[in-house]
């Protein structure tokens, strides 16, 4: 079959899944329109509302005197006051929209087709780093394709309507190329101008981010494209998302063929998807319409179809995607420029040590793992390569709070061996500092809080015991692979009914098959099915889970290793006065086991665990105390947990014997549901311990 008409095939299959897809959505949709034809202009749940005005401001989507103007003029409560923000960023734009929306316009460049002797325009790209451009997988199935054709850039009209100087560049795919079908996506690098800079310093590129916020039910979208192999057009104002499913989104914006692969932006000109196909309508059978009903006919062309709406692949879920990926070094390094924001750090080849990178914003850090995935124990990537001996914890200076005697404790988890405990620490307070902020409250001096450390320690024990049991190196493995070998390691089968009970609270049947898409037909078995099946259903991948799950149970099950931890974590503690508690994933479990180890003068004000998996019987059922319990030295008990953390699956606590403790449900980014500054930059979380450290 001719190249051409094998991307009209899978057009035409994508067109029909997106079809599929708008079907199923249909009860969501119905209800959307009906409350924006009731005047809701924004019909989306409050915490979306919420973090979508913070970004606004955060981004300079609207001025400050706008805001501050309108929401002043009358009481407005505060999921009342999101909206009007939201509202204002929609209607009052800043002179910077135009010349930002030409900035982002120069990143995007019409794909042509060398077929037959011809030149044929076949879609639309745009670049989103130096040396990356993304596109559709089905404009570029595979690097033989992608090998035929070639970029147009500047292919517009300049401010006086005559035609632009169009610049060309070829496609690199040997330096990287990265497709996936289901969510139709290519990755390709772009060769370098002739004057030897890579396109992105020419023409510039679109900072991709894993943040949530960027939109909303309600609010308008911008595509920029080649409609039909036109000179760059855009689809402004009359674009209205109505419905955001877990992959891809739904919205009004008018789009002709030739628009696959274009970017859709919001407002402020970030990319929040990828453009792939329209949604035509359908019969009862999902046969596809004509505009004037009848069924169309593959020789009619696809400009006699009726589209009713456009379907766009979420960003965030191509960046989840691009996190997965088994790459070798280079390839990894040129998928790292896509920036911070995206989440998708550096690899570090296997045998080497984390290394040193950039330090990030407080909003955005997350630093990656060998394998290119987000390390979700702690913050990220300011920590440092540290020397051979190992790492101690660090002390707050004598002045910090009441003069020494209120103190703030940090206790991290795990994964956080070779890396600088003065960094750590000033992340977390950053995390914190951040939520703070939000709350009202006076920030904190990493200088001023306490930070025990048993990341080293713990890795050396680990080790050693692999060692002696001759264990091959984790890096070696996949997830999968890993979790068998940590099955076989586990003491009376503990690692494997932690997994399978984790599922079980996520919902997987108990019978019949697991759902494992992007995991590959390898996880067969009970607790391998258990770990598919929680990688599918939170925003924590495999690998992460299989690890996180390895370390509690190693501490749970080794006394050598229990008693190492906790006599770390006291070197490291304060001995009198009021304490303050925070502690992370396998730092939960180790701080209610401590509690029973501290000494009688230090009174424990406030206990925080975040993202923690003492929920689940198989682990609470082994702490020191056995079984669920309030610890009698805690005066208060807040526990933070997000829906789509794996780790905190057993939260909130259900059984009574906790006891007291107050939860609270908080929406961390994707990719990022683990993340320890995520939890701390929240405003309720900050609060608490805000409070905690003003109480007279």
């Amino acid at each position: 079959m001719p190249a051409t008409e094998t991307a009209r095939e899978e057009l035409r299959r994508q067109a029909a899944d997106a079809a599929r897809r708008y079907g199923e959505s249909t009860t969501e949709r119905e209800r959307v329109e009906e409350q924006l034809a009731a005047g809701i202009s924004f019909p989306d749940a409050p915490e979306a509302l919420a973090m979508r005005a913070e970004r606004i401001l955060d981004r300079g989507g609207v001025s400050s005197s706008a805001v501050v103007s309108s929401i002043h003029a009358e009481a407005l409560g505060l999921p009342e006051a999101n909206e009007r923000i939201i509202n204002l960023s929609n209607e009052l734009q800043a002179w910077s929209f135009l010349p930002r929306g030409t900035r982002a316009a120069g990143t995007v460049a019409r794909i042509t087709m060398r077929h037959a002797g011809r030149e044929l325009p076949h879609g639309t790209g745009f670049l989103v780093s130096p040396r990356l451009l993304m596109t559709n997988q089905h404009v570029l199935p595979d690097e033989s394709f992608a090998d035929r054709c070639f970029l147009e850039f500047n292919a517009q009209v300049t401010i006086d309507n005559a035609p632009d100087s169009v610049i060309r560049m070829e496609f690199d795919p040997d330096t990287f190329f990265a497709a996936d079908k289901r969510l139709d996506f290519a990755l390709v690098a772009v060769t370098p101008a002739m004057d030897g800079r890579p396109p992105g310093e020419v023409f510039g590129w679109n900072r991709l981010s894993a943040q949530v916020g960027k939109l909303v039910i309600g609010e308008r979208v911008n595509i920029i494209g080649h409609p039909n192999g036109r000179l760059k057009e855009i689809a402004l104002r009359d674009n209205t998302l109505l419905v955001r499913l877990d992959e891809f989104i739904h919205y009004t914006t008018d789009t002709e063929p030739g628009n696959s692969g274009s970017p859709v932006f919001n407002d402020q000109w970030e990319v929040v998807a990828l453009h792939h196909s329209g949604v035509p309508r359908t019969d009862a059978q999902g046969r596809v319409l004509r505009k004037d009903g009848g069924l169309w006919q593959s020789g009619e062309g696809d400009e006699a179809i009726d589209w009713i709406a456009n379907e766009g692949v979420r960003i965030s879920s191509v960046l989840k995607h691009l996190a997965t990926l088994r790459l070798d070094p280079a390839r990894r390094a040129v998928l790292a420029e896509l920036g911070p924001d995206s989440a998708l750090g550096q690899g570090i080849p296997p045998g080497t040590k984390e290394a040193a990178v950039p330090p990030l914003p407080a909003q955005t850090a997350g630093a990656t793992s060998r394998r290119g995935t987000p390390v979700p124990e702690a913050t990220a990537a300011t920590a440092t390569v540290v020397a051979a001996e190992q790492a101690v914890g660090l002390r707050a200076r004598g002045s910090a709070f009441d003069g020494g005697g209120r103190h703030l404790v940090f206790l991290h988890g795990r994964s956080q061996q070779g890396k600088d405990p003065k960094a750590l620490r000033r992340e977390w307070t950053a995390g914190l500092n951040q939520g703070l902020t939000r709350a009202g409250s006076d920030t904190v001096d990493p200088a001023d809080v306490w930070f025990p450390y048993y990341g080293d320690r713990l890795a050396a024990l680990m080790g050693a015991k692999e060692a002696a049991h001759g264990g091959v190196e984790c890096e070696d493995l996949t997830a999968a692979s890993a979790a068998e070998r940590f099955a076989a390691e586990s003491p009376s089968g503990f690692y494997e009914q932690m997994l399978v009970e984790a599922a079980n609270k996520a919902g997987m049947p108990q019978d019949g098959p697991v759902a494992t898409e992007g995991f590959g037909s390898a996880l067969v078995g009970r607790f391998q099915r258990s770990l598919s099946w929680l990688a599918a259903k939170t925003d924590v991948d495999a690998w992460t889970i299989a690890t996180v799950f390895r370390d509690v149970s190693r501490y749970l099950n080794d006394r050598e290793v229990r008693d190492t931890v906790l006599d770390t974590v006291l070197e490291t503690m304060p001995t009198s006065g009021e304490l303050v508690l925070i502690t992370h994933s396998l730092g939960t479990v180790v701080g209610v086991d401590l509690i029973s180890r501290l000494p009688a003068a230090l009174d424990l004000t406030l206990l925080v665990t975040a993202g923690s998996p003492l929920g689940m019987n198989t682990v609470n059922e082994r702490l020191l105390a056995g079984g669920p319990h309030r610890p009698e030295k805690a005066r208060q008990w807040f526990n933070a947990w997000c829906p789509t953390d794996a780790v905190a699956i057993g939260c909130p606590f259900e059984d009574p014997r906790w006891g007291k403790v107050t939860h609270l449900a908080v929406a961390n980014a994707r990719d990022r549901a683990h993340s320890i500054n995520e939890y701390l930059a929240h405003k309720g979380v900050a609060d608490e311990i805000g409070g905690a450290l003003r109480r007279p």
